[in-house]
């Protein structure tokens, strides 16, 4: 049978695609590695079909090694007779932790197959949460800013885990760049804040993202002529 890594996208129940709700609903178990993913879940599936599968917050990399076997190997186990998912919020293959499930199920379980279900990522929903548009032709670099880092050089930029929001925009502000927040966006779970203000933020958050975009970047593309001119007027 087969293991389903299902993205439940940023947040919000009703963001889940409908490939995805549809195998949740199919599914005979649906692990899920955390509080927030398995509160989305529950939109879609019943408490009693909701595995809970245990992960230390640690950084020993022997602990978490012996974790991930053991949820490998339950996981295996059900999928053996049955289809399972496994969720996670946003996509299962950009920044999340069904990455360590299928390595290890490759490694230790290699009959089981595998099938990753895209999810609704917040590095892209935060286009529209921020009302940013990203023009054809651009560049756009995704970088990790955790413990106030702001790493610099692409004319935009998005930075993820933003833990400490006015660091990250002192940093981002003296390089030249222009800095846009939103938190939690497109989530059930907390309160959703885009802003431009970094103090109105300055209480830890892990979903935090930034926007930065360089100071006076020309946009190359035909209709932006058109930004700032008045409905009915000419440029």
């Amino acid at each position: 049978m087969t293991v389903y890594g299902i993205g439940l996208g940023p947040g919000e129940a009703d963001l889940v695609t409908v490939k995805g709700k549809r195998l949740l609903e199919s599914a005979a178990v649906v692990y899920s590695p955390g509080r927030l993913s398995r509160t989305v879940a529950l939109n879609h599936v019943p408490e009693e079909r909701i595995g809970d599968l245990d992960f230390p917050m640690t950084r020993d990399p022997d602990e978490l090694r012996r974790a991930w076997k053991e949820a490998a190997a339950e996981v295996a186990a059900r999928a053996d007779s049955e289809d399972v998912a496994f969720v996670t919020l946003g996509d299962p293959n950009v920044y999340s932790t069904f990455g360590h499930l299928r390595r290890t199920l490759d490694a230790f379980h290699p009959d089981i197959d595998l099938e990753v279900v895209p999810g609704v990522s917040a590095m892209t929903a935060f286009t529209t949460a921020l009302g940013v548009e990203i023009e054809s032709g651009t560049g756009l670099a995704l970088r990790e800013a955790a413990d106030g880092a702001a790493p610099t050089g692409p004319d935009r930029m998005v930075l993820f885990k933003v833990t400490d929001a006015p660091a990250t925009h002192e940093k981002l502000t003296e390089a030249g760049y222009d800095v846009r927040f939103g938190r939690r966006l497109f989530m059930e779970q907390g309160e959703t804040v885009v802003t431009d203000d970094p103090d109105e933020l300055a209480e830890r958050d892990y979903y935090t993202l930034a926007y930065a975009e360089r100071e006076g970047v020309e946009r190359d593309v035909a209709t932006a002529e058109f930004d700032g001119v008045e409905s009915g007027g000419s440029a």
